[in-house]
C-alpha cells in the first residue's frame, strides 16, 4: 500500500510504504531550504529527493537556489546524492539567470561532486546555453528511458509544451510533473521554445495515467502540495475534456 504522510514542516513529505526502501522527500524553496532567499520564497519551487534507503543513494530533481542545503538534507537522512534529474531548463529549476537574479543550480552541484545530470535530449542544447555546464556533464535521454538509483527505477516521460524537452518522472505510483502539470493549471506556453499544441498532447498523456497516481508539481501554486490524479481532474480545467482546436484557441491566442 502506498502511503503519503506529512511531517514538520508541512511541505516535507515522505511517500511509499513505511517499511520499504523507497526514499522520497518533497522540499519547498524558501521554506525547507534557501530560507533567506526572497526569490526562492516567491517562486515556491519544489525540489525532490528520490532514492534507495538500503544503498543510501538518491537523486535530486531540479536542484536550485541553495544546493548545499539540499545536499545537507540528504546527508542528514543518511543519503548521498549521486545524480540529478532536470524537468526543464528554466533557471528556477536548474539554476542560471532569471529576472536579474543569479540562481544556484546544477553548476554548484557539480562543484560538490561529479554526478550525471539527466535531461531529455531535446532540452540538452537549452541547458548547455543557459547554465554553462559542458556536454560531458549531461546524460541525454529518449522518452521512456529509465534511470535507476539503487533498486529504484524512475521512468522518464517526455512532455514537451512548456519547453521542447520538458519531462516528468514516474516512480512508485508518483508523478513528479515539473511545470507540465500543476494541481491547478499548467506551465505557460508563451515562452521561447514553448508550443501550445505539444502541451495539449502532453497533458492528454498525463491524463491517461491511473487515477491513483499521486501528482507532485514543480511549484506550490495550490493549497495542497500533492494530490492523486483523480482529484486533480475534478478541479484542474486544463484536464477537462476539450479538443486540440479548443485548447489552442485558448492557450495560443
Amino acid at each position: 500500500m502506498l502511503l503519503c504522510y506529512e511531517q514538520e514542516p508541512p511541505s516535507t513529505v515522505y511517500c511509499g510504504d513505511v517499511d520499504d526502501r523507497f526514499y522520497f522527500r518533497q522540499l519547498l524553496s524558501g521554506y525547507d531550504f534557501a530560507k533567506d532567499d526572497h526569490t526562492a520564497m516567491q517562486m515556491a519551487n519544489f525540489v525532490y529527493l528520490l532514492g534507495d534507503r538500503a544503498t543510501g543513494e538518491c537523486i535530486v530533481v531540479d536542484p536550485a537556489y541553495a544546493v548545499d542545503d539540499l545536499v545537507n538534507v540528504a546527508l542528514a537522512d543518511g543519503m548521498k546524492i549521486t545524480g540529478a534529474l532536470a524537468t526543464h531548463f528554466h533557471a528556477d529549476h536548474i539554476g542560471g539567470s532569471m529576472m536579474g537574479h543569479k540562481i544556484e543550480g546544477i553548476t554548484q552541484l557539480l562543484e560538490r561532486s561529479s554526478v550525471g545530470i539527466h535531461v531529455n535530449k531535446e532540452e540538452a542544447p537549452w541547458i548547455l546555453k543557459t547554465t554553462g555546464v559542458s556536454q560531458g556533464d549531461l546524460i541525454s535521454h529518449e522518452a521512456g528511458d529509465v534511470v535507476s538509483v539503487g533498486s529504484l527505477d524512475i521512468t522518464l516521460l517526455h512532455t514537451p509544451g512548456h519547453t521542447p524537452g520538458s519531462q516528468c518522472f514516474l516512480v512508485n505510483g508518483c508523478l513528479i510533473s515539473g511545470d507540465t502539470l500543476f494541481l491547478d493549471g499548467c506551465g505557460r506556453t508563451d515562452f521561447p521554445g514553448s508550443d501550445p499544441e505539444l502541451m495539449y498532447h502532453s497533458l492528454q498523456t498525463l491524463n491517461s495515467l491511473p487515477d491513483q497516481t499521486v501528482i507532485y508539481p514543480g511549484h506550490r501554486y495550490s493549497q495542497n502540495a500533492y494530490e492523486p490524479l483523480s482529484e486533480v481532474r475534478q478541479h484542474n480545467f486544463v484536464l477537462k475534456p476539450m479538443n486540440k482546436e479548443q485548447w489552442t484557441s485558448i492557450f495560443a491566442g
